[in-house]
């Protein structure tokens, strides 16, 4: 079983190595599901956590703004959907 997490995990990290947060809460997830999934084998070959940590959405949009000193900057903002499901 620690096999099994441990490949997911690698794949996660190759994935998203950037982000720490997402990486813990992924890990934390994986130890639960993965077992239950090897239980029940309805679930086996679906790829179930792989399709969960991969985005179903990312919307990428521009952010102007002006600071105290009244000049205009412009960043990029993101919203990133991980499911639709419930809107």
């Amino acid at each position: 079983m620690e096999n099994k997490i441990k490949a997911f995990m690698d794949e996660v990290i190759a994935r998203n190595g950037h982000e720490p947060e997402f990486i813990q809460a992924v890990q934390e997830v994986a130890e639960t599901v993965i077992p239950y999934i090897a239980k029940h084998e309805i679930y086996n070959g679906k790829n179930i956590l792989l399709r969960m940590v991969e985005p179903e959405r990312l919307v990428s949009f521009r952010v102007a703004w002006v600071d105290d000193d009244g000049e205009i900057h412009v960043n990029r903002g993101y919203r990133i959907q991980m499911n639709s499901a419930i809107g």
